[in-house]
């Protein structure tokens, strides 16, 4: 009786596991995919650089450094000998100049002033001051001189300056009580007051109008007198230039 129970049981449990279907009871397990199931793919590293899709557009870096100004470009210069003649015209007296300070010391339209001094100046050049003065003498084959003026000086302005003086020539009489003294190369004004001796250079005759050359190292005089008594007295001799008038003529 027992044996029959248990047979019963088995079979009613026979027919209920038939009664489930086939796919419910196999199930189909990727060998790979197990072992691997328990491992999570990581994300990507963040600072690892993304693909850059080549056909996309690409934004170029901003440069903030400061734009600098290219540097501007020195103008030409003048030729040397433009630059020398401006530069000589602003440090010396021109034609005119002289011409009207001439007649103020010998008198308007004085004939020949105007030819002694164009004759000096294409000689010589244009100087870079003058005196303008009178003086007062006599001689009877030796001579003395006495004068007194004003300097002019194109950089340092005007000044007064005293001369004295002998001269030796041929002279007789005769009073030259204005003189005009063309200076070149005068760039001190107290290189003035030294001795003066008549040196080597043209001596000019115009008209009533006479003028020698006296020259101290690079400094040059060219008094320029009114007066036929006078003309061989001042080709020798000296003039002494002093700040206060003095007798003595040595």
């Amino acid at each position: 009786m027992r044996v029959r129970t248990l047979m019963l049981w088995a079979a009613a449990a026979s027919l209920g596991l038939g009664a489930v279907p086939a796919s419910a009871q196999i199930t189909t397990i990727d060998p790979n995919t197990a072992i691997d199931s328990d491992l999570q793919t990581p994300p990507p590293p963040q600072n690892d650089p993304q693909p850059v899709d080549q056909g996309a557009y690409q934004e170029v870096p901003r440069n903030d450094a400061p734009v600098v100004d290219p540097q501007p470009v020195a103008p030409a210069t003048e030729p040397d000998a433009a630059t020398s003649a401006r530069a000589e015209a602003a440090n010396t007296y021109a034609r005119d100049d002289l011409l009207s300070a001439a007649e103020g010391v010998f008198g308007k339209g004085a004939s020949g002033l105007a030819g002694i001094i164009e004759d000096i100046l294409k000689d010589q050049g244009q100087p870079n001051a003058y005196i303008a003065g009178r003086e007062a003498g006599g001689a009877i084959g030796v001579g003395l001189r006495y004068g007194s003026g004003e300097l002019f000086h194109k950089i340092e302005g005007q000044r007064k300056v005293y001369w004295t003086g002998p001269s030796i020539g041929f002279d007789v009489g005769g009073d030259a009580n204005k003189v005009f003294v063309l200076v070149y190369n005068l760039y001190d004004s107290q290189e003035l007051y030294k001795r003066f001796p008549a040196g080597e250079g043209r001596v000019y005759f115009v008209g009533g109008f006479s003028a020698s050359y006296m020259r101290r190292g690079d400094v040059v005089l060219i008094p320029v007198r009114l007066g036929v008594g006078w003309r061989l007295g001042v080709n020798a001799g000296y003039m002494k230039f002093s700040e206060k008038q003095r007798w003595l003529p040595f």
